[in-house]
């Protein structure tokens, strides 16, 4: 965690920014001294993995919490500002009370942690029990029903700190994400695509997603219109674009690429315009339909900024936004379904179709063709063609049936495969069977959300934070397993 956690990734506009609200604790029976030198111990840390925190030093002696009248001006300050989530290291001992009425009053996501305590003095008094006084603080947290994080009781430089504070930054991130989502959706889902039926007025009324709907009508003819107002700067894009990374030498007519750069952008104006954090887009027959061969280079090149559900799968995007918060948005998501058990790997998926970015492609692959669906063989050709890179994966699925929701998270990693069309990898994970039991058996479908990075943990402890949401993990046995 040496680089910034809330830095954008290269050439994407960010969205979200954390702020988390620094409240260290302390108590006056211990040295109040040694609790001021953990404070500036832990924000020397703060400072150098560059996290954007607020403190408390304009309403409290010393920025620190040590007496339950500490308790109002903490909150008002937190509520101006804004925090997104809840740091309160215990520097000294705890003022329990205190730290259980902020937290419940402030509802973000809270990371309990203490330095870990030094041997006794030579007259055997102690400078602090940092421990001690986690353990009442976590009592009343639980007895006023504040869910919170907890990361062991260890010192300021040890790893299990880093790591664990990288977790609960990142699963704020997801939860920030959940509580302020707005999807785009252009257009309705296909009439026998039962699978992406979702309940717009739950996911609103639960979880605060707002969709909104794009008139398709108007939604082509905004591209159309741009498309033939900026034909001259598209056909020069797209020479670039065929000198770089493009590769249309199989397809009859160019038109439908300079009609998919003018759909990316229409997007692209939606999106900012809405502020809108993924699309759901009704990916066929309308839009190839009418735009023409190579339009999936638009959702393609979209996909750098905007995770896009294709199919008209708000489910999926909603997935989408969530792992990329879980990876720090560090490098866009890619939407696949999974289809077909690998020949000889049983423990081995294929991942393909629906929309990935250029910037995952497979190293070996210097150009992108663009080739017709092998499935839909009526449609147009207007689907990139590469097989994705290799690494680390997690993939994940927020779906629900009857009112219920479940996020299935689980990691996975890239393995060698045979080749086949459109966008692929092949995905290995420690027990497919398990996994093909829980994704049948649970509320969930063919398609998934995946990203380039292990963080199904984070995505795990951000469930604990978001009302009417549980995590399933594919990659763990359950106690009946």
């Amino acid at each position: 965690m040496g680089t910034d956690l809330a830095a954008p990734r290269s050439g994407r506009k960010r969205r979200k920014q954390l702020l988390l609200g620094f409240c260290p604790i302390g108590k006056f029976v211990f040295s109040h001294e040694d609790a001021m030198r953990q404070k500036k111990a832990i924000l020397e840390k703060l400072d150098q993995w560059k996290v954007r925190y607020c403190t408390i030093d304009t309403v409290v002696p010393d920025g620190m919490v040590r007496d339950q009248r500490h308790v109002g001006p903490v909150v008002r300050l937190f509520r101006e500002k804004g925090i997104d989530a809840l740091f309160m290291p215990h520097c000294n001992f705890g003022t329990e009370g205190a730290v259980g009425m902020i937290a419940r009053e402030l509802g973000v996501p809270v990371l309990l942690w203490g330095p870990r305590d030094e041997a006794p003095l030579a007259d055997g008094s102690r400078l602090r029990d940092s421990l001690c006084g986690m353990f009442a603080s976590s009592k009343v947290l639980g007895k006023l029903h504040v869910p919170f994080t907890y990361v062991e009781n260890c010192r300021v430089g040890d790893p299990q700190f880093r790591d664990g504070f990288s977790r609960f930054l990142r699963a704020a991130m997801v939860v920030k994400s959940m509580r302020r989502m707005r999807i785009g959706q252009v257009g309705v889902r296909v009439d026998f695509f039962w699978t992406t039926i979702a309940n717009e007025s739950e996911l609103l009324e639960k979880f605060g997603i707002q969709v909104l709907p794009f008139d398709m009508v108007d939604f082509l003819r905004g591209v159309k219109a741009r498309a033939k107002k900026d034909r001259a700067g598209y056909v020069e894009e797209l020479a670039g674009l065929k000198r770089h990374w493009l590769d249309v030498s199989g397809m009859q007519s160019e038109e439908g690429v300079l009609n998919a750069l003018a759909y990316r952008d229409e997007l692209f104006r939606l999106g900012e315009e809405n502020e809108l954090d993924a699309f759901s887009i009704k990916s066929f027959s309308s839009i190839p339909d009418e735009l023409g061969a190579g339009i999936g280079i638009g959702e393609m090149m979209l996909q750098e900024w905007y995770p896009v559900g294709a199919e008209s799968d708000l489910h999926g995007a909603v997935s989408s936004v969530l792992v990329e918060a879980a990876a720090a948005e560090e490098q866009p998501s890619f939407f696949p379904e999974y289809t077909v058990r690998h020949p000889d790997n049983d423990n081995a998926v294929l991942l393909w179709h629906g929309v990935a970015p250029r910037s995952l492609r497979h190293p070996g692959v210097e150009k992108v063709r663009v080739g017709a669906p092998w499935i839909l063989k009526g449609l147009p050709p207007s689907s990139p063609q590469f097989p994705l890179r290799d690494g680390p994966l997690t993939v994940c699925r927020f779906d629900g049936d009857t009112g219920g929701y479940r996020l299935g998270v689980g990691q996975g990693r890239t393995v060698p495969g045979p080749a086949t069309n459109e966008f692929y990898a092949w995905m290995e994970v420690d027990d497919w069977p398990r996994w093909e039991r829980r994704i049948m058996q649970g509320p969930y479908i063919h398609h998934c959300s995946a990203v380039y990075d292990h963080c199904a943990d984070v995505l795990e402890e951000a469930c604990r934070y978001i009302p009417h949401l549980s995590a399933e993990r594919f990659d763990r046995p359950s106690r009946e397993e």
